[in-house]
């Protein structure tokens, strides 16, 4: 009844309103006024670190047309929310700037990160860290817990620098599909939704997957292939190579995720002239001066 009230109103109203109008001219300014917040400091300096030089959007206030209405949504601290735009920038942005150049960045870097105080909690007890829609956003949660990353470069990477490579590899993939070649390595192996469930939340790497998560399906495994490797350094890369031969000496795991990166690393040199072995050494020399106190993540001011 509500509605068929407000509807019957408005058609009343419009109708007055074509009355009116037919005797008297238009104003040519519009009554709509669209809410827009004044430009602080954080602002400035993503519009001289972000817009300007890649047309990049870093979105950390609420806004409900960004945010998944499935979840209960709860925003960064302005603290947080600086001190991870840093960390983009320099750890992803300008690495990639200095293995693909920068006409790379500007091109296929998303043009909009959507940021989130809180994690998405499943039901069945998994953490969404970061979802890329559609070629050009990436949105990214649980920025209020970042202080907790930042002394621990493995937790840094498990839940914000590898979910920013992961969903951008899936960018770079709805731009150029990996080679369906890749599917055939381990093609019976995937289980979908049970990943993160037992027997499949162990012995991954003997199976021939780099994570848990990879074994859901293909196109995540390409993703999470890419994102592991350029974050993991070279003793530690060898080390998870070592551990995917069981003790029984079969290599077929190992195997696999060797020829999995092979793919990956060809995929990357043709489609986009980017080395993954050179992308990595930058990444991990970055996000070591992350942790290591190198960056200033507070610095806003505008060159």
């Amino acid at each position: 009844m509500k509605r068929y009230f407000i509807y019957a109103l408005l058609l009343a109203v419009t109708g007055m309103s074509f009355t009116a109008c037919s005797e008297d001219e238009l104003d040519s300014q519009s009554v709509i006024v669209g809410t827009k917040a004044r430009q602080n400091d954080f602002d400035k300096w993503l519009e001289a670190n972000f817009v300007i030089p890649y047309n990049i959007e870093y979105k950390y206030r609420y806004e409900d047309g960004e945010t998944d209405l499935n979840y209960y949504e709860v925003p960064p601290r302005m603290k947080e929310a600086i001190k991870l735009a840093h960390i983009v920038k320099y750890t992803c942005v300008e690495a990639y700037n200095a293995a693909a150049g920068v006409d790379f960045t500007r091109r296929y870097f998303p043009k909009l990160f959507y940021i989130m105080g809180e994690w998405e909690y499943e039901n069945n007890g998994n953490i969404k860290l970061g979802v890329a829609e559609g070629g050009k956003k990436i949105y990214l949660l649980g920025a209020n817990y970042l202080d907790n990353a930042l002394q621990d470069k493995s937790v840094l990477d498990e839940y914000y620098l590898k979910t920013i490579h992961h969903e951008f590899t899936h960018i770079l993939n709805q731009t150029q599909d990996y080679p369906k070649e890749y599917s055939q390595v381990t093609p019976t192996l995937y289980v979908n939704d049970d990943w993160s469930t037992s027997p499949n939340d162990a012995g991954y790497l003997q199976r021939g997957f780099v994570s848990a998560y990879s074994q859901k399906e293909v196109r995540e495994d390409f993703a999470e292939m890419v994102s592991t490797y350029v974050i993991t350094p070279k003793d530690k890369w060898e080390k998870m190579l070592k551990e995917a031969v069981p003790k029984s000496g079969n290599t077929t795991g190992r195997d696999a995720i060797l020829a999995k990166l092979k793919i990956a690393k060809t995929y990357f040199k043709e489609a986009f002239n980017i080395d993954l072995d050179v992308l990595r050494d930058e990444i991990v020399s970055r996000e070591l001066d992350v942790v290591y106190g190198k960056v200033n993540l507070d610095d806003l001011t505008v060159k």
